[in-house]
């Protein structure tokens, strides 16, 4: 089922490195909605239209200067047409001392104020790219996500087929885990799905005759990762024998993941097959098409000019 999610106050302040001047509850209870991020400088001068309070206000050098010039009664005055609105969130940058009235303001109206070292740029940077992370819409799919030679690959499959033992193994050969059995897939863009674990079962994997295992520890914090971009899906099916898999690889099927089309392979499986070998080419293959070499196309080719060859050679022969 398809969810917008809600991220709270006190996992922005954690993750970016903010600090509170002033909060009017625990910041754990205010939610942020939006992942647009706002820098409040034409509000400051008075113009509230298409105005939007459900965005975090961004306070750099240029507002801050814009009110310090200003005289203190009008300075006052837009501070507190500004609070009035009760934006969710202002966050001064450049570890700039915030104005003792607007702290005063920010107070009568309950408004949360934080502060970052960062400038004004990078930290917008880093709450865009967080706020679209976590409040992207979100599913949760069956299946196990790997770090594989820098590429996220998706292992599907029934379940039983072998996609948790496949995962240890990768694990084993140097690659990492990002979840098993269950995938949280955020679409982040029109052209990027990323997927991470659910927070309870981050970093375990469950094996059929052992029981449940921590990646983490077993193998260290190498061996793990929070989140991955999708960049193909392997899905793993029982071996049938009246089912052809003689493939040069000329068409690539696609999984549509959100509205996103992501590249996928299909691999048999049977007694004797390295799957975490054929993952692994797979992923390595996958990645140089990325970048601009595809094996199967350069070899069908040369199949067609050795063909032509042979032809010529034919018709030299019989005088056509």
């Amino acid at each position: 089922m398809e969810n917008v999610k809600r991220v709270d106050l006190q996992k922005i302040i954690d993750h970016i490195g903010l600090k509170v001047e002033y909060t009017p509850a625990d910041p754990s209870e205010i939610m942020i909605e939006s992942t647009e991020v706002n820098r409040p400088g034409l509000a400051l001068s008075g113009f509230f239209e298409h105005f939007d309070t459900f965005r975090v206000q961004i306070i750099g050098k240029a507002e801050d200067v814009l009110l310090r010039q200003m005289p203190l009664e009008d300075m006052k005055q837009r501070m507190y047409e500004f609070f009035e609105k009760k934006p969710v969130c202002v966050i001064v940058a450049h570890g700039i001392e915030v104005l003792k009235e607007g702290v005063e303001i920010a107070e009568y109206f309950g408004v949360p104020i934080l502060t970052s070292e960062e400038n004004t740029s990078d930290l917008m940077a880093a709450l865009i790219a967080y706020l679209h992370l976590q409040l992207a819409p979100c599913i949760t799919r069956h299946g196990v996500l790997v770090e594989v030679y820098g590429e996220g690959v998706y292992i599907t499959g029934d379940s039983g087929v072998g996609k948790s033992e496949t995962a240890i193994e990768l694990i084993k050969r140097g690659h990492r885990l990002i979840a098993d059995d269950a995938v949280e897939l955020r679409k982040v863009s029109d052209k990027t799905i990323v997927g991470q674990a659910p927070e309870i079962i981050r970093y375990y994997v469950e094996l059929r005759g052992i029981g449940v295992v921590d990646v983490r520890r077993l193998f260290g914090m190498g061996s793990v990762k929070e989140t991955e971009k999708i960049d193909m899906v392997i899905n793993l099916e029982p071996w049938q024998d009246d089912k052809s898999y003689a493939n040069l690889g000329l068409e690539t099927q696609y999984t549509d993941i959100m509205g996103i089309k992501i590249p996928t392979t299909t691999i048999p499986v049977k007694p004797g097959r390295n799957l975490a070998v054929v993952i692994e080419i797979a992923a390595m293959n996958n990645r140089q098409k990325k970048m601009g070499y595809n094996t199967a196309e350069e070899f069908n080719a040369r199949l067609m000019e050795n063909m032509q060859k042979n032809t010529e050679k034919q018709d030299e022969k019989y005088n056509i």
